[in-house]
């Protein structure tokens, strides 16, 4: 969330900026402005009598000692009576702090100010594009149906066991999820990603440290006896571990890696756009994080589009780039870049993977910093991307590598599948 400071301090600015994710701030920019006006006046008065009690309690000891006992029990009466309004402000205070948290909570992420005005994805920008896309004969078909033809994927037997948008995986199918995740975990650990293996449900507390909470509250499967929620990415449990915790400067940019299955409600999506792999309720993602330095992190950033880049091309798919604009972007990030691949069977580009920078967004919320070179505590900058989300990928592997003889496996899969054709 935006820090106290930054809003008193560059209120305006900060209102404009909302405006281009199409956020409204005026009314509660005003309304945080208001209370923290009464946090500082009820902490002050807090303040002064906490300090007036300590000094009329000091004297007590020495007014007994003096004999004057009226005195004293008048000095006693009067720090009990003082005691009745510590607690009465103290009250006050943590109901006003209360307040203010949740409306902070409410406020998104500023756009950096590289994002392009736009309310929907057709507002996007295309930074760059690659790979061929493949001419298909006539008869070409979507991966559902490849899935179906070569006994990859049961969608109907997902159905059966869990509901629509769990599929099962199969044979080959479940060799080739298999290879991609080993592909995509063993390219960032030669990337320099340090490997973690996350759970795969996280506390409210975690998802309120990375912005999930209380968010995107209903796009979340809630396990409500334990009050414990299903990740959707393993961004959040990453990213917590350093939740509460003070790095050192020598030590960042931290770079982490984590393969998760994902879980996602996606409520209210339907159509021809969620049909096979376009949009599941479980799938597999290999994530990568960074914690990084504030004068740092757009580098960090550009280092992690750049990495995301070489897996799409090294799957031989083509590619493009997308600058999100301010109405696309999500809640937390000050800087968004997707990554679409081309399906030539559905003729559509399938978003496959986002890279953020949330900047101070998230760790303000997580209270993750580090000391810098004078012993200062400052709030590091949180950045993570899909490196790379599977069902899509699969989609576009699977349709764009069909040819009469059955599908094409890319040269980079080879060694992690075992085989170079599904036939």
């Amino acid at each position: 969330m935006l820090t106290l400071k930054y809003i008193t301090e560059n209120t305006e600015d900060v209102i404009r900026r909302l405006s281009k994710k199409h956020f409204d701030g005026t009314a509660i920019v005003a309304q945080v402005l208001e209370l923290d006006a009464l946090r500082k006046s009820t902490q002050n008065q807090l303040d002064n009598i906490s300090a007036e009690m300590n000094a009329i309690s000091k004297e007590i000891g020495k007014l007994f000692q003096q004999g004057k006992q009226e005195e004293a029990n008048e000095a006693k009466a009067k720090t009990s009576e003082l005691k009745d309004s510590i607690k009465l402000l103290g009250d006050q205070l943590n109901d006003v702090e209360q307040k203010l948290q949740e409306l902070l909570v409410q406020i998104p992420n500023l756009p950096h100010e590289s994002v392009p005005e736009g309310k929907h994805a057709e507002d996007n920008l295309i930074e760059k594009e690659g790979g061929k896309v493949p001419q298909l004969s006539s008869d070409a078909l979507p991966h559902w149906e490849l899935a179906k033809k070569y006994d990859l994927i049961d969608f109907e037997l997902g159905v059966k066991i869990t509901g629509a948008g769990f599929p099962v995986y199969k044979g080959k199918g479940a060799r080739l999820q298999r290879a991609l995740i080993s592909f995509f975990l063993d390219s960032a650990r030669d990337a320099g990603y340090l490997e973690i293996q996350p759970p795969y449900l996280v506390n409210s507390a975690s998802g309120y440290g990375t912005g999930q909470l209380p968010d995107k509250e209903g796009q979340m499967y809630h396990c409500t006896e334990d009050d414990l929620y299903l990740i959707p990415t393993a961004e959040v449990p990453v990213t917590n571990i350093y939740r509460d915790v003070i790095l050192n400067e020598k030590d960042l940019p931290i770079k982490n890696t984590a393969y998760s299955a994902c879980f996602r409600r996606e409520a209210g999506s339907y159509g021809k756009d969620v049909r096979g792999l376009n949009r599941l309720h479980q799938f597999d993602k290999v994530e990568i994080v960074r914690i990084d330095k504030p004068e740092h992190s757009y580098e960090s950033l550009k280092e992690m589009v750049d990495y995301v880049q070489t897996l799409v091309e090294k799957l031989e798919l083509p590619w493009r780039i997308l600058r999100l604009c301010g109405g696309d972007m999500s809640f937390t990030s000050a800087l968004t870049f997707d990554f679409e691949v081309y399906s030539a069977a559905q003729q559509r580009w399938l978003e496959v993977s986002s890279v953020s920078n949330f900047e101070s967004y998230q760790a303000n919320r997580l209270k993750c910093r580090y000391k810098d070179g004078d012993k200062k505590t400052q709030l590091c900058h949180t950045l993570n991307g899909s490196a790379l989300a599977l069902p899509r990928i699969l989609a576009a592997l699977l349709e764009n590598n069909q040819t009469a003889e059955g599908i094409r496996i890319p040269k980079a899969l080879v060694p992690y599948t075992g085989f170079e054709i599904i036939d």
